[in-house]
């Protein structure tokens, strides 16, 4: 007969079925961490791994001697990402094509926190990897999960005035390179809804109409899946490439709208089978970025939903 006590990742139980406080307090906290991950490195893969490494060293930890377990979880993810981020960078200096992060089929209550669903956009991640690797923990921890300098200090290993002073050059980086303002939902889904329609039918006028001067086109097919290698700068080029392109997708695929990051977004299927996401920044009721990820390996956290947590 099967015993009733089972394991869940990373999770050992004591008494019948009962988690032991090790395991409850990882679970509880499970969604912030890979938050926290996640927007350190803008990999969901590599979030979860980072999470695999907390889990391993948060079993050995002595819990009679810890104050705040949020805290002590929130350190140790840190740490843990800002390693990876740092072997990361090596590994994107050898990818082929642009980088872009995994995007994240989002649940509806990420959008309803207006902050949250900023901070992982793809234009916010993007403007994240500009920041040196302490600069994103330390930016990440003060600006979204809004820690005290104290305690972000323990998690990067510097003392609270240097963490001041990098918060502060951080969040000067930042501000010069997010998007411009506030955008409306409804702003976004008409946005959204009239560069669908051109697309799809081709209607070069109907993408210019709803694309900036100073638009953006990033693909990422990682080698794998062809796709643009370099940025593609300006309404008219983009237009043209996306004109040519998405509008053969008529009778053979689908484009749909689905929650990327926190966003409306876009997904191309062909058979059922997500075959791109496209992620977009708007300012001022005109798409200024267009990011493409085609790349295989990073469109699994799109087949279901991943809650997110602050």
């Amino acid at each position: 007969m099967k015993s009733e006590r089972t394991q869940d990742t990373g999770g050992r139980l004591s008494g019948e079925g009962c988690a032991d406080p090790a395991t409850e307090a990882f679970v509880a906290h499970r969604n912030l961490l890979f938050t926290v991950a996640y927007e350190m490195l803008g990999s969901a893969a590599d979030a979860e791994d980072v999470l695999q490494e907390t889990w391993l060293r948060w079993a050995g930890v002595d819990l009679g001697a810890v104050r705040d377990r949020r805290a002590y979880l929130v350190r140790i993810t840190t740490r843990q990402a800002l390693a990876r981020l740092r072997a990361l960078g090596r590994r994107k200096e050898s990818y082929v094509g642009s980088w872009l992060p995994e995007p994240l089929l989002t649940t509806p209550d990420v959008t309803e926190d207006v902050e949250l669903a900023d901070s992982v956009s793809m234009a916010m991640l993007l403007v994240l990897e500009t920041l040196q690797p302490t600069e994103r923990a330390v930016f990440v921890l003060r600006e979204v999960f809004d820690l005290g300098y104290d305690e972000i200090a323990e998690a990067v290993g510097k003392s609270p005035a240097a963490v001041r002073q990098i918060a502060h050059r951080a969040r000067e980086h930042v501000a010069a390179r997010r998007p411009r303002g506030a955008v409306s939902p409804a702003e976004t889904r008409d946005a959204l809804d009239a560069f669908r329609r051109a697309a799809e039918t081709g209607d070069l006028q109907g993408l210019l109409d709803v694309l900036a001067p100073d638009v953006i086109l990033l693909g990422d097919g990682g080698g794998v899946r062809q796709a643009i290698l370099r940025p593609v700068v300006g309404a008219r080029k983009v237009a043209r490439l996306l004109a040519a392109g998405l509008g053969k997708i008529a009778g053979t695929g689908s484009l749909r709208p689905e929650q990327v990051n926190g966003h409306p977004g876009l997904v191309l299927r062909f058979d059922g089978v997500i075959d791109t996401v496209v992620a977009v920044r708007i300012d001022d009721g005109l798409i200024t970025g267009l990011y493409a990820v085609r790349n295989p390996e990073k469109l699994s956290h799109m087949q279901r939903e991943t809650a997110l947590r602050r």
